[in-house]
């Protein structure tokens, strides 16, 4: 899981992206991984508007990032981030999938404490100040809460001119988002039609309400891109999820990567562009039949 980085995974992290400035971030993400999963686009250019939005839940109000096509409506997708929230990773991956014909809105899940960025980047989590900031805000992110928010989510998505409310509504998420995707096709089934969860935690549980013990109330295809440290820890997970979904009668592709938790996050220790692609590949093959 996130927790269980070291210091020496945020010392590759840091020795592998040393002396990058942020044009040259860029141009790495673009040349050499645009379709990837954690790829990183370019400042949006004319083909592309983006904008903070402002969302009310049932809690509260939501702060999040929706970017989309200049011209025409296309599918929504509501995209969970992983433990360190939105921030300007997180952007530059909602650009990449927007550029592929979505309208994408990346959600601040922390908006009940602090509106975003709570963290620039995803080594702030690992500190211990970092740790103790963001453990109440997550412990805020119940089940209930999460299912909540997702409706509010699709509602708004479905409100807006670059949406086309004729076609399915997508959802992806990262590491603790990863569930989160499950939650959200359960919430709206009759508007979510796909949802991907990559390298998502906790998505097999004992609880009543476990992730994959919701597929029977879904209408959605499922991708769930399982970490290899991930399946070490729970190997029966990868099982569980391919039966729940067999006996649910739910479209599910179970794969586990030879990557690590949070290879498809660009400022993650574990980013590995090449099995990102991969995994990008698959999200996009189940979104285009929204």
């Amino acid at each position: 899981m996130c927790e269980d980085f070291t210091a020496e995974d945020f010392a590759r992290a840091d020795r592998r992206m040393r002396g990058l400035d942020r044009r040259q971030f860029t141009v790495l993400g673009a040349g050499a991984a645009l379709a990837g999963c954690g790829a990183v686009a370019g400042e949006s250019g004319p083909s592309l508007q983006e904008r903070m939005v402002s969302i009310t839940t049932a809690d509260g109000v939501c702060d999040a990032f929706f970017v989309h096509p200049g011209k025409g409506a296309h599918p929504g997708v509501v995209m969970w981030p992983d433990v360190a929230g939105l921030r300007d990773a997180k952007k530059i991956m909602a650009r990449s999938l927007a550029a592929r014909g979505y309208a994408v809105l990346v959600v601040n899940p922390y908006y009940r404490s602090a509106p975003a960025p709570i963290m620039k980047s995803f080594a702030e989590f690992r500190t211990p100040e970092g740790q103790a900031k963001i453990g109440p805000m997550r412990a805020a992110l119940t089940p209930d809460a999460v299912t909540r928010d997702a409706k509010a989510y699709v509602t708004f998505l479905d409100a807006q001119k670059a949406v086309d409310r004729r076609r399915g509504i997508g959802s992806n998420g990262y590491c603790m988002g990863g569930p989160f995707t499950v939650r959200t096709a359960a919430a709206v089934p009759a508007r979510v039609g796909a949802a991907v969860s990559l390298h998502g935690a906790g998505l097999v549980t004992d609880a009543a309400d476990s992730p994959h013990r919701l597929l029977a109330g879904t209408k959605a295809g499922f991708h769930f891109a399982i970490a290899r440290n991930d399946d070490a820890k729970q190997p029966g997970a990868k099982d569980a999820l391919r039966k729940a979904a067999e006996a649910a009668h739910r479209p599910a592709q179970v794969e586990v990567y030879p990557a690590d938790h949070g290879w498809c996050v660009p400022d993650s220790p574990a980013y590995d562009p090449v099995q990102a692609d991969r995994a990008w590949q698959h999200m996009l093959e189940l979104f285009a039949q929204l």
